[in-house]
Order: structure tokens, then C-alpha cells, then sequence
């Protein structure tokens, strides 16, 4: 994979896909979170996904890992008079990046917004990350593969921080996205890779319980996948 993300195949034509543009996927993610969440509001799904067991409605591993990174990045899509352009747009990256290092991290799920549009965007990222952390705990993931998920994302924040500082960083992002094979990274890249890592993490645990069940093609396969539109 490259270092900030690659794809090997198209996605199916009603998934949500990154190469369509930094855009085109925070809008597909703003109208797929809501209605997602009101399917778990009327109990058509079990929620969170990493509850899911077998026998259950969606419980393959691409449902869970699809669905426990869609729970995530909901957070985005709830920012009251959201700056989007501070996820997408080149020119805003350096800002972006700097309100995200700035912010103090914190442990919450449920969160306070505060009308400041890089504080509010930076507060939406760290309260995905912490419900991954709760998804893993659901899930019983080992813990070793999920500790320090906001250091950890931090550290890559701040590799893209000194990306953008170079010179060309512009440029070299718009041949990226016009490529469509590799993933510039746009802080909402950055938060899309790393809830795809980490889901999948969740859905391994949820779907693959046991060493019986990952002594299967089915495990094999899903090892091999980048992203959960791999196993369509």
C-alpha cells in the first residue's frame, strides 16, 4: 500500500468511493450516515455493528467492517455549519493539520462542539477514533493491534503535516486524484484510511472469532482486502 493509501479495484457503483474525489465522498458519507443510524433507530440492524454474531442480520465480515467504519466517520457528517472544506480542499490542509495537533485529545464518544470550525472538525475525528477503540472492545480485538489509536493517528497527521510542507504538495495532490490510484493526504483521506484499518481490526475479531474460523478461504481473503468493497 502506498503511504497514504491505495485501491486495487473499483468499488461497486453504490458504495461509497474515495477516488471519486474529496468531495464526492464526504457527500455520499453525508447522505449514507443518517440513514444508516435510522436503520439502528428502528432496530433493523444490530448496533454497533461489532455486536453482530452468527446467524444475524449482516454479520459478514464486509457488513461489519463496512458498517463499523461508517459508525466512525457518522461523527463528520454531525458538525453543526461544517467547514468542509478544511477536510478537502489542498489550501486548507496546513489549518486543518494545525487545529488537529493543537486540539487536547480526549476520551468521549458523546461530544460538545464549539462553533470553532477547525476545533470542531479535529473534536469529530478523536471522538471516531474513541468509538473504534469502543467498537474493539466490543469485538474483544487484542488489544495490542488497537493501542494508541489517536497517538498513532497523530503520528500520521503530523507525516502529512510535513507532506504539505513541501514544495509542489498542491500540484502533486491534483495529479493524485486525477490518477485516481493513490489517496493525497487530505485530512478526510487520512481519517477514511485509518477508520477503514481500524474497522477491519473490529470485523476480524466480530466475524473470525477463532482459529477454526480463520483456517478458512474466507479469512484468506479477507486478509488480502484493503477495503470491505474488495469482498463484494
Amino acid at each position: 500500500m502506498a503511504l497514504f493509501g491505495s485501491y486495487k479495484a473499483p468499488p461497486p457503483d453504490d458504495a461509497l468511493d474515495p477516488r471519486a474525489g474529496p468531495d464526492a465522498l464526504l457527500r455520499g458519507l453525508d447522505k449514507v450516515a443518517p440513514d444508516y443510524l435510522e436503520k439502528a433507530d428502528r432496530g433493523e440492524i444490530v448496533y454497533p455493528a461489532g455486536k453482530r454474531e452468527p446467524g444475524t442480520v449482516e454479520v459478514g465480515a464486509r457488513e461489519i467492517w463496512r458498517d463499523t467504519r461508517l459508525e466512525a466517520l457518522r461523527y463528520l457528517t454531525m458538525i453543526p455549519g461544517r467547514d468542509a472544506s478544511l477536510l478537502t480542499a489542498p489550501t486548507r490542509q496546513a489549518e486543518m493539520i494545525e487545529s488537529f495537533l493543537r486540539l487536547k485529545p480526549h476520551d468521549q464518544t458523546v461530544i460538545d462542539f464549539t462553533g470553532q470550525a477547525g476545533d470542531d472538525v479535529a473534536i469529530a475525528i478523536i471522538a471516531g477514533l474513541n468509538w473504534l477503540n469502543h467498537c474493539a472492545g466490543i469485538a474483544k480485538v487484542d488489544r495490542a493491534k488497537v493501542t494508541g489509536i489517536l497517538r498513532n493517528f497523530r503520528k500520521v497527521v503530523v507525516v502529512a503535516q510535513r507532506w504539505w510542507a513541501t514544495d509542489g504538495a498542491e500540484a502533486r495532490c491534483a495529479a493524485m486524484l486525477a490518477a485516481r490510484r493513490q489517496l493525497p493526504p487530505l485530512m478526510l483521506y487520512l481519517v477514511w484510511l485509518e477508520h477503514t484499518r481500524l474497522a477491519k481490526e473490529v470485523a476480524a475479531a466480530a466475524a473470525f472469532p477463532n482459529e477454526a474460523t480463520r483456517a478458512t478461504d474466507a479469512w484468506l481473503r479477507f486478509e488480502a482486502a484493503l477495503d470491505p468493497e474488495d469482498l463484494s
